[in-house]
């Protein structure tokens, strides 16, 4: 299966050597011939037709021309030095222009012979000219891979070039290497799946997606591979998902309890929507098979999930274990605590909470009551993993705002027991389905889909600069009725100067729109010192300052139920799903609430698409499906997790269907063959055997 030719590291290529594959490596990250075979063309050059001079207009791409070169001559000196060619056919001449190589140009171009001119026309004194062409000498049979129908356009770079590997050159290279080796590719698809959704051999699909005779051969060699990258990536998810249970027995939550029973009976202050409901179920099924689980419970902001945790830790308490929750900032950790000690009373079950605050004194009476097993819900934040941080018996690991947490982290909570707890990972940043199968394949996804009844959605308004104030009136009228504002300003590493200078014009604004003693403002930026953050948060936590102004350090979090209105400076500046996440720190009350988008008159394209989506609709998942077409997959993950993503021909937002495919495929032949023991799937074991030395399983969460 494994075929060693592909791993041949890419300077015994002919044409190659070693200083040539130092810049491949370096540039673009080619080591062997396998990386070579997926340099995939980004884009393709029709040269089957062919121009004439009087059909070039402003607006035409890469043409070629036949014609022949009737002068040439050098103009200019220095700097400006240049040949200038006048290239003529029976229809009229233009110019060709060369700034570079004047040498070779010198010796090669001769005047009187006839030539296919290639490149991307331009217009200057009012005649066509083309810069730096690509040459051929014009020949009337076309023959080898020189000159296709469908010419591959690779990515390279500048350092590349001086080593006259320009796309040409690579395009040279990745001939000469399919002429050596292609008889020698391994399939490395079954034959079953090849044949159940008609996909081209490997080999055919290598050979036209570099060098494709048409448009049909090409999309079905782009199907083929797209189909097999996102197989793999499923593949590998699935069968970690699959070892896990093999490998890490969970613990059985075998009852229901007085304490979930009580809570839901006597202490829990609305009706749960059928949403919450559903994924209880969920949880409570997940936690009665004796694997651990591993569910990731997606909900918009204010869809109830903290309900929704703390019914799954007292579960975990009726049966005997600990629960703990953990958080990525202090404040989040604190209003957790807030809310959750708000819904229950100590006598149901006893609720500590730790950070990296908490005196010396504090923590070391909590380290002794976690391991007596006297907590039964321990809430907080990185701290929590710490080494020293003992329980009696671990049961449930609830994780809110999963993205901010790293695989690693999540491993670390698992050693905490003998038999791992169970994973419970909250997030309210709606993923698009088909990242979050890409994402978190290797964990069961609950969504919460509804929000509470009662609440009203949130009214969104775009208004440009010319109307602010309209939006200071308006904000006016909400104070008065006692309710609290957020304004919220940009803050991009790029243009932090800039930013800062907004945010205190706007304050200077604000100050006199709003004046002292009548009106009290809160100011958090993150320049600010830590504590001096929490003092200004509390304030307006506490309603002492009816007006928050901040950079985006809101945006996990704070929840504060009178505050009605969310007014956001410079909005096309932000991604969607940072404009939709601000927007769900208003609407936690009964109270109508509003949320205003103020933009500059000039938006681009993109920002248009965005402003109006945020007007349209209060739907997290639509809005991060519109979020992944504008700016692709890696974006919104962030760092840490696109390595999983090393996509390079599919695309999340437009192969949704190929992903579909790809994941019930795997899924159905793990159902057939968990084991992978059939002959027709040796080929995949061989794979993942082969993955597996690579990995540790600490690393995997």
């Amino acid at each position: 299966m494994f075929n060693p030719v592909l791993d041949t590291p890419v300077e015994f290529l002919k044409g190659v050597g070693p200083s040539r594959a130092d810049v491949l490596k370096k540039d673009l990250g080619l080591f062997t011939y396998q990386d070579m075979l997926a340099h995939y063309p980004f884009r393709y050059i029709d040269r089957t037709k062919y121009f004439k001079i009087n059909q070039i207009n402003p607006d035409s791409q890469y043409i070629q021309i036949i014609g022949r070169v009737i002068s040439k001559k050098v103009i200019g000196d220095k700097r400006a030095k240049r040949i200038v060619a006048v290239f003529k056919d029976e229809t009229g001449i233009m110019e060709l222009v060369w700034f570079q190589s004047l040498k070779w140009v010198d010796d090669n171009i001769t005047v009187g012979t006839a030539y296919v001119a290639f490149g991307k026309p331009t217009i200057f004194n009012g005649t066509f000219s083309i810069s730096h062409p690509e040459m051929e000498l014009y020949q009337r049979k076309q023959v080898g891979r020189g000159n296709l129908t469908l010419q591959p356009v690779y990515n390279s770079t500048e350092k590349l070039k001086k080593f006259n590997l320009d796309s040409k050159g690579l395009q040279r290279l990745i001939a000469g290497l399919l002429d050596q080796i292609i008889p020698q590719v391994p399939e490395n698809l079954p034959q079953y799946i090849i044949d159940k959704y008609q996909l081209p051999d490997k080999r055919l699909a290598l050979l036209n997606i570099h060098f494709p005779k048409n448009v049909k051969d090409l999309s079905a060699a782009e199907r083929r591979l797209k189909f097999e990258e996102l197989f793999f990536i499923q593949l590998q998810l699935l069968h970690n998902k699959h070892l896990r249970q093999l490998k890490f027995k969970g613990v059985t939550f075998e009852k229901v309890g007085e304490k979930v029973n009580r809570f839901y009976n006597e202490f829990l202050p609305f009706e749960l929507t059928n949403a919450q409901k559903r994924v209880v179920k969920e949880i409570r099924i997940d936690t009665q098979r004796g694997v651990q689980m591993n569910r990731l419970v997606q909900g918009d902001v204010g869809s109830g999930k903290t309900a929704v945790a703390l019914m799954s830790m007292l579960l975990a308490n009726d049966n005997g274990y600990q629960a703990c929750m953990m958080a990525p900032t202090e404040i989040l950790a604190r209003q957790h605590y807030a809310s959750i000690t708000e819904l229950v009373t100590t006598d149901l079950v006893r609720v500590a909470i730790l950070t990296g605050n908490t005196k010396k004194k504090e923590r070391t009476v909590l380290h002794e009551q976690l391991e007596n097993g006297e907590i039964d819900i321990l809430i907080g934040t990185h701290a929590l993993i710490e080494d020293k941080v003992q329980f009696k018996n671990l049961g449930l690991v609830v994780i809110d705002e999963q993205h901010r947490f790293g695989v690693e982290q999540r491993a670390k909570l698992w050693r905490k027991n003998i038999i791992p707890p169970h994973i419970l990972v909250m997030t309210a940043t709606p993923i698009p389905r088909t990242l979050a199968m890409t994402l978190y394949g290797d964990l069961d996804v609950s969504v919460i889909d509804e929000l509470p009844a009662g609440r009203k959605p949130i009214e969104t308004k775009h208004l440009f600069e010319s109307q602010r104030l309209r939006m200071f009136g308006f904000m006016k009228q909400e104070i008065a009725k006692g309710r609290q504002v957020y304004i919220v300003y940009p803050l991009i590493k790029e243009s932090e100067k800039l930013d800062l200078l907004h945010l205190e014009a706007g304050i200077e604004q604000l100050s006199y729109q709003f004046p002292r003693p009548d009106y009290q403002m809160s100011i958090v930026h993150g320049q600010m010192p830590n504590a001096d953050k929490q003092f200004e948060m509390q304030q307006f936590i506490d309603g002492k300052s009816q007006i928050m102004v901040a950079t985006t350090v809101i945006e996990v979090g704070v929840n504060v139920p009178n505050a009605s209105v969310m007014v956001i400076e410079n909005a096309e500046r932000f991604g969607l799903s940072q404009l939709h996440q601000l927007r769900g720190r208003v609407g936690r009350g009964a109270e109508q609430s509003f949320c205003i988008l103020m933009s500059g008159n000039k938006l681009s394209k993109e920002g248009k698409i965005r402003l109006e989506t945020m007007v349209r609709t209060n739907n997290g998942f639509e809005i991060s499906e519109i979020d992944l077409q504008l700016r692709g997959p890696g974006d919104i993950t962030g760092t840490q997790q696109s390595g999983v993503l090393d996509l390079k021909l599919a695309d999340l937002a437009k192969d949704q269907i190929i992903l579909s495919e790809a994941r019930n495929t795997v899924i159905a032949l793990f159902e057939d063959d968990p084991q992978l023991a059939k002959p027709a799937n040796a080929m995949l074991k061989a794979y993942l055997q082969k993955l597996e030395r690579g990995i540790s399983f600490d690393k995997i969460s």
